[in-house]
């Protein structure tokens, strides 16, 4: 197993502005790291440096304590999953499995070795002998995913491999492939942009903007303690509630558009040279809480109208607003509220988070 080191790493395009601007990143042994973003971000700009499909502008990257600036593919002692599978249409599955070891020189019965351990992990015995086209979306990532386990690497690397899956079957993929990481134990680095593969699959999660590294820790601690608005509106189904306020008794109090709200306790010392000034108080949906649940520490109430209800079965998720501020929060389906109508909740204050309004970040209380 090998780590993998990320020292200030850039990449650019001509005299076009960065695409990836000053990366720094370990990625311990044995750990399954996601790199998330919206499009265009440069996560996947990102992995094919790693693999280096793409040259480096700037900066170093080590597999294995190793500097591989200048090694190709081949010799990195990595294996990489596509979106697309890339498996070729005239080989069957058996001969798609065996092609690169037969590159590489490996005797035969290694490679049958190989070839039957891979089929196994992944249940493909029984699908050796067919071509990709006889094969579901599903059967044909399990078969790039055996590709890459034959050649034993010492860092596996995905990019975004369920992106042309249905919803389904990306669930059980995403469980196959975590699943698959922790019983071989090869450092893996993942693509998506899907922030629910992020949180479901990484022991940590690097979030990627514009290029630039945002923040990087343990799903739950990053959605947590998002540190700039960013991540905390990227990290969350339905996003984080933003309301733009004012900071007011001496740094106790927020108010904006007819919504006032005490500050948390553990802000107001860090809101006191602030007053006056604006502040983003961000508010999960769940920390919105509808009559009838349960609350946890101080609440301030609001009163909202209602926008939009979007029902999921167990929940509905209502769209509401007071003022100019736009308030998303959770519900029982059972007992809905109508379109235009008025419905009152409470914020549960110990769990607002406050934003710089100015440099969007964190707040540190």
């Amino acid at each position: 197993m090998a780590s993998v080191v990320l020292h200030d790493v850039a990449k650019r395009y001509g005299d076009n502005p960065p695409v990836i601007t000053g990366i720094n990143l370990e990625i311990q042994e044995r750990e399954f790291m996601v790199l998330v973003g919206p499009s265009g971000c440069g996560k996947s700009t990102l992995l094919r440096m790693v693999a280096g499909l793409e040259e480096i502008t700037s900066g170093t990257i080590e597999i294995g304590g190793r500097v591989v600036n200048d090694v190709p593919p081949k010799d990195r002692d990595i294996a990489m999953v596509f979106q697309s599978y890339a498996l070729y249409p005239h080989m069957n599955v058996r001969e798609n499995l065996e092609f690169g070891l037969k590159i590489r020189g490996t005797p035969a019965a290694e490679i049958d070795r190989m070839v039957n351990d891979a089929a196994k992990i992944l249940g493909l015995e029984g699908l050796l002998e067919r071509r990709p086209k006889d094969l579901s979306g599903g059967q044909r990532q399990r078969v790039a995913l055996g590709r890459a386990i034959v050649r034993e690497p010492s860092v596996f690397l995905f990019d975004e491999p369920l992106s042309n899956l249905d919803a389904k079957l990306r669930v059980q993929m995403r469980a196959e492939i975590k699943k698959l990481q922790h019983r071989l134990q090869v450092t893996s680095i993942y693509v998506t942009h899907d922030q629910v593969e992020a949180m479901t699959m990484g022991n940590r999660i690097a979030l990627l903007d514009k290029g630039k590294l945002q923040q990087v820790g343990a799903p739950l601690d990053v959605y947590e303690t998002p540190q700039n608005v960013f991540v905390a509106n990227f990290i969350g189904t339905p996003p984080m509630n933003f309301i733009r306020a004012t900071v007011t008794e001496g740094g106790a109090g927020l108010g904006a558009n007819g919504i006032k709200l005490p500050a948390p306790a553990a802000a107001r010392g860090a809101l006191a040279s602030r007053v006056g000034k604006t502040v983003l108080v961000g508010v999960r949906p769940e920390n919105v809480v509808a009559p009838g649940r349960p609350t946890r520490g101080a609440t301030a109430a609001l009163q909202l109208t209602v926008d939009l209800v979007e029902t999921l079965g167990d929940e509905v998720v209502v769209h509401a607003h007071q003022g100019e501020d736009q308030i998303a929060f959770k519900m029982d389906p059972h007992h809905p509220p109508e379109f235009g109508g008025k419905v009152s909740a409470l914020v549960e204050i110990d769990r607002l988070h406050l934003f710089d309004a100015d440099t969007q970040q964190r707040i540190a209380v």
